[in-house]
């Protein structure tokens, strides 16, 4: 990190920049401004990076009960039997990094018994992340998976009927607060889906009036009910299928603002041939790609020849000193592969804690008694170290002018005695702003 006080061509700057990422990183020209309008001249000023405008996500279905202060939390998420400093620290934690919270709007959860939904309580869970500078999705509004048994004994047009008033109900009273959603989930198997165990009136509905007449309902019923909120199609199938549904999704004149891709590496990573090869195939539709559930793991892999991923079940699943070492340096490899990739728009980490994991699986970023894996404090290097400018110092010129090089994202500019006023670096490249100091 520079601390040399700079002038308009010596910029207050964030480490090198990795070349890869320069379309992440304003190279800017503040002209600074007194309250009465006079530029600040030969003045010291001090910069600081408040937000990025890349959406770091995680996972907030642990902090659902926690905002709600509820005694009674699930005994195998991280908060179940915790104190309130460790809860405090768990929070913390996760503030420290992430900015975009997913909070569980599942069907099946949400509303189990008609007409009582849960909205109270997750709208003081979305509320809670808000207040604390977090943005929130919500997932999903439909899927075959998880929808409640009461579909069941609904004709189709009953079932069609009911999906249209809870995605209008969900998004309308949530606007605002989630403003981000994934509108539909994983329609490449929802038609054929055939665990009878799971079998629904969704499965049923998308089976009789066809893949993109559903999302059709998805979209558009969400777009009616807040026309301002970001919509994601979301799938874990990555095969052509996804291709295929994606382009006729577009031509059938649906308003699609991003593209979800799941990345549940349990059995292996990924690498970065095969990830920039699947971002480029999906970055072909023009629209920004969001990585919804990505993880890796700091314990033994899963085994390659299991297909479904569900189908694994094993009674404990622990973390390891290797695999935590391996998860480490993978982290940190898959995320610079990411960022290098102008299409993606957001990076979801699917938990923050191994306890309460999907399927038991060790892919926290934080072990389950609530200690940082190296896998945190490797992203935390880049989110908040590598790729963040940390407070420092400038002087202005003869016009009141200073310079800043950082990622893209919110920033603050004080000085001493003159106020303070904040300012966005919202496009790479060199650009120009002005700045007038509040006092």
């Amino acid at each position: 990190m520079s601390t040399t006080p700079a002038t308009a061509s010596t910029p207050a700057a964030m480490p090198a920049p990795d070349p890869t990422l320069r379309h992440r990183i304003a190279e800017a020209t503040l002209t600074v401004r007194r309250p009465d309008g006079t530029p600040l001249v030969d003045a010291e000023v001090t910069l600081e990076q408040t937000r990025h405008a890349f959406a770091f996500g995680n996972i907030g279905f642990d902090f659902v009960g926690y905002a709600n202060e509820e005694t009674d939390a699930d005994p195998d998420s991280p908060f179940g039997g915790a104190s309130p400093a460790q809860a405090e620290h768990l929070a913390d934690l996760w503030l420290d990094l992430f900015t975009t919270a997913t909070l569980p709007f599942y069907w099946a959860g949400f509303e189990p018994e008609r007409g009582r939904p849960d909205t109270a309580r997750l709208r003081r869970a979305a509320q809670w992340f808000v207040d604390r500078g977090a943005t929130v999705k919500g997932h999903p509004l439909a899927w075959h998976t998880l929808a409640p048994d009461w579909l069941r004994e609904l004709s189709t047009d009953e079932v069609e009927a009911a999906l249209r008033g809870r995605i209008r109900r969900e998004v309308g009273d949530f606007a605002g607060v989630v403003d981000t959603w994934d509108a539909i989930n994983e329609v490449v198997i929802m038609p054929v889906f055939s665990n009878e165990e799971h079998r629904n009136g969704i499965t049923r509905l998308c089976w009789e009036r066809g893949r993109i007449a559903t999302i059709r309902l998805a979209f558009e019923e969400a777009r009616a009910a807040n026309p301002s909120a970001t919509l994601v199609l979301n799938d874990f199938n990555l095969s052509s299928a996804y291709e295929c549904l994606i382009e006729g999704v577009l031509e059938a004149g649906i308003a699609v603002d991003a593209i979800g891709l799941q990345s549940h590496m349990h059995q292996g990573y990924w690498g970065e041939e095969r990830t920039l090869e699947t971002l480029e195939r999906f970055a072909r539709f023009g629209l920004p790609l969001h990585l919804t559930e990505s993880t890796l793991l700091s314990g033994d892999l899963m085994p390659p020849e299991i297909v479904d991923l569900n189908d694994y079940q094993v009674a404990s699943w622990p973390t390891t000193p290797e695999g935590e070492e391996r998860q480490a340096e993978e982290m940190v490899r898959h995320y610079r592969t990411l960022l290098s990739h102008p299409s993606v728009q957001a990076v979801t980490y699917w938990g923050l804690t191994d306890a309460g994991a999907w399927l038991g699986a060790p892919v926290g970023l934080v072990r389950a008694d609530g200690t940082p894996k190296p896998s945190y404090d490797a992203l935390h290097g880049l989110v908040k170290g590598e790729w963040w400018l940390r407070p420092t110092t400038a002087r202005t010129d003869a016009e009141g002018r200073a310079a800043v090089r950082g990622f893209l994202g919110d920033y603050r500019i004080g000085v001493a005695g003159a106020g303070a006023a904040s300012f966005a670096l919202d496009s790479a490249g060199a650009l120009t702003r002005e700045v007038t100091l509040a006092p």
